[in-house]
């Protein structure tokens, strides 16, 4: 591993390109090495503007002298793209979900174990630093044996039904995320899904095979239970919370808000919005992703393992037989 590891960064839409630019511009101890996306003008611009090389192809990407990949494409071309990397050697940071398949999905953890390479899933909420301290009320003791954790994750509008089609649907494209959040802060393995779900927001996702309003009731290993409530449409705001109660107190991560400031008339109070995308919301948390990753090239450990990229996605599957059975259903069921 070279002394300033480099990553070279596959795919430049919207999170290729975000994470392009936190490598090249605000990670310290790490650079941006080249990137590579099948859209050619798409790579040039990104390239241009950070002035790295644009690769003409997977295989120069993977022949090059880069220390890592960052895998940022299309989720049916993960797996392969795992696979090449861990075979050439390299070091990984994979964006979710590894594969919505959970053979694929073993595929790489195979290929990733056979190599010895180091890899990062880019569960990126873990990194958040109210999130964060939540889960760490919970393993320091500070809330005592933890009972139950509530998560609340609501997007402020459904994504392009196009994309709906091809996600996975809301359980292994956005609930993904919450599976990881309650294994994270409950510390403890989910054995058990159980689920109510309808289309509240707009039909055309139902007639794409999804739905938009989901309750979710998990079962840990250590007989807590995680409560999930998610929305495709919250219209005031990109909706993210985290609570966590035990035996012993409470600790609770809100949204933030664009600033502090309040208006007080006779009227009443206002505040300031909560961020309405994603990426307004969790900058802070992808850079600290990114710290975090650079941390694991030095030690050889990573923070969010292969392994944390496989349990989501058996929940998520778990979750859509929940949903279609009515009933709870073991994790053990899927595999």
């Amino acid at each position: 591993m070279s002394e300033q590891p480099t990553i070279a960064v596959l795919g430049t839409g919207r999170i290729g390109k975000m994470h392009a630019e936190l490598i090249a511009r605000q990670v310290p101890g790490l650079g941006l090495h080249s990137v590579f996306d099948v859209y050619t003008e798409g790579a040039a611009a990104v390239a241009a503007d950070l002035g790295v090389p644009a690769a003409a192809s997977v295989e120069e990407i993977m022949a090059s002298d880069a220390d890592a990949v960052a895998i940022c494409t299309s989720t049916d071309t993960h797996v392969d793209l795992v696979v090449a990397a861990a075979e050439a050697g390299k070091a990984i940071f994979l964006e979710k979900p590894v594969s919505l398949n959970l053979e694929e999905v073993d595929r790489a953890v195979a290929a990733v174990k056979a190599a010895g390479v180091p890899l990062q899933v880019g569960f990126n909420r873990r990194f958040d630093p109210a999130h964060a301290a939540v889960q760490q009320a919970v393993a320091n003791g500070s809330v005592g044996d933890v009972h139950m954790v509530k998560i609340t994750s609501r997007d402020p509008a459904p994504p392009p039904i196009e994309y709906i089609k091809v996600s996975g649907g809301i359980f292994c494209d956005m609930t993904i995320h919450d599976f990881d959040m309650a294994r994270f802060v409950t510390g403890s393995e989910i054995v058990e899904v159980y689920v109510k779900a309808a289309v509240r927001i707009d039909p055309a996702i139902g007639e794409a095979g999804d739905v938009d309003t989901a309750m979710l009731l998990l079962t840990h290993e250590n007989g807590a239970f995680t409560y999930i409530d998610n929305s495709r449409q919250a219209v005031y705001g990109y909706d993210q919370r985290v609570e966590a109660f035990g035996s012993a107190g409470m600790a609770a991560s809100e949204n933030p808000r664009e600033h502090t400031a309040e208006l007080h008339t006779a009227d009443g109070t206002r505040q300031q919005n909560i961020p309405y995308f994603f990426l307004e919301r969790y900058i802070p948390s992808y850079l600290a992703e990114w710290e975090a990753f650079r941390e694991g090239l030095a030690s050889g450990t990573m923070p969010v393992t292969i392994d944390d990229g496989r349990a989501p996605l058996v929940a998520g599957l778990a979750a859509w037989k929940s949903y279609h059975e009515g009933r709870p259903v073991r994790c053990e069921e899927i595999g």
